[in-house]
């Protein structure tokens, strides 16, 4: 993937502010106290879709559009966030929006994947059988079969990131969440094309840490399963172009467990009043596990989404 530069992730920003408007970032108090360095959170659950992703289907509809005017349709699978953001921009440049999902996928994902113009498909075990059944539907259909990364959904993502260093650009570290990697390689993007210092660090669950694993040999390694309640983690095997970017880019990659996830969720809604899904608060709990090491510091985490379903929040915040 070539360099981006920042008139390339400023292009994006027009057409990503067509559809929504940029998303906050807040310094919050009580993170602070709690935490003891400043923490600026960067609000991508209050997107249109609740997520950070609707930023790179934006982009990627209107790369399609322009490259390739023949293209009827798109598939792709996810575990919801993604496959939100797609059926929402599909629908608005007029494509249909087919969503290949895991069986026992979250209703509330599913239901919200419908209600912005996507046609919903459960097949498989977990995302990454999902995938195989998006590829079979690309080619029976004749369907553009979207991949959980490519270059026009990080310069889509990227936006949030640029958005985030004009506000505070003297951030020491960024934490951010990696389930098939579009968000860190976007913050990656960001940072350099800005010419920046702060150092990106990734997030994993210690059930789905296979990006780490990875990270750590210097090269691709899966893991057998991804049984984490963060469904945007549960990823289990990095893909190599984002690997490629973040294995080199990043400063080092975190593991963190349900647990501390959890936990991150229930300081999020006390300290700020925000929802956070698993895989949202995965960067917060990262600083709370490192708090001693970025003591006094300026830091920034990315809280990338809040669509967790009610049973799940009820439980957690209980």
């Amino acid at each position: 993937m070539h360099r981006m530069t920042r008139d390339d992730i400023e292009q994006a920003a027009r057409h990503v502010y067509q559809v929504m408007p940029a998303t906050a970032q807040y310094a919050w108090p009580l993170l602070a106290e709690r935490l003891g360095c400043t923490v600026w959170v960067k609000h991508e659950n209050h997107t249109p879709t609740g997520a950070f992703k609707v930023r790179g289907g934006i982009t990627f509809m209107h790369w399609l559009k322009r490259t390739h005017p023949d293209v009827r349709g798109i598939v792709s699978a996810t575990r919801g966030n993604h496959g939100q953001s797609l059926a929402l921009a599909a629908s608005a440049s007029g494509f249909r929006a087919l969503i290949v999902v895991p069986q026992g996928n979250s209703l509330e994902k599913n239901n919200a994947m419908r209600g912005f113009g996507g046609e919903v498909v459960e097949y498989g075990r977990d995302f990454d059988e999902a995938r195989e059944e998006a590829a079979r539907l690309a080619q029976a259909h004749g369907l553009y079969l979207v991949p959980p990364f490519h270059a026009e959904l990080v310069k889509g993502v990227a936006t949030y990131a640029l958005e985030l260093f004009k506000a505070a650009p003297d951030l020491d570290t960024v934490y951010v969440p990696i389930g098939c990697g579009s968000g860190i390689c976007g913050v990656i993007a960001a940072r350099d094309a800005l010419g920046l210092n702060t150092r990106v660090v990734g997030v994993v669950s210690t059930e789905a840490a296979a990006a780490k694993l990875s990270f750590e040999a210097g090269e691709i390694l899966e893991t057998a399963t991804a049984n984490t309640f963060a469904d945007g983690l549960a990823v289990r095997k990095p893909v190599p172009a984002a690997f490629d970017i973040y294995g080199a880019a990043a400063a080092r990659i975190v593991s963190v467990n349900d647990d501390e996830i959890a936990e991150a969720m229930r300081v999020y809604y006390t300290d700020t009043h925000n929802l956070a899904e698993g895989a949202g608060a995965a960067a917060l709990a990262a600083l709370m596990q490192e708090r001693e090491a970025m003591a006094e510091k300026k830091v920034g985490v990315i809280l990338s989404g809040g669509n967790v379903d009610r049973s799940v929040y009820a439980r957690v915040i209980g």
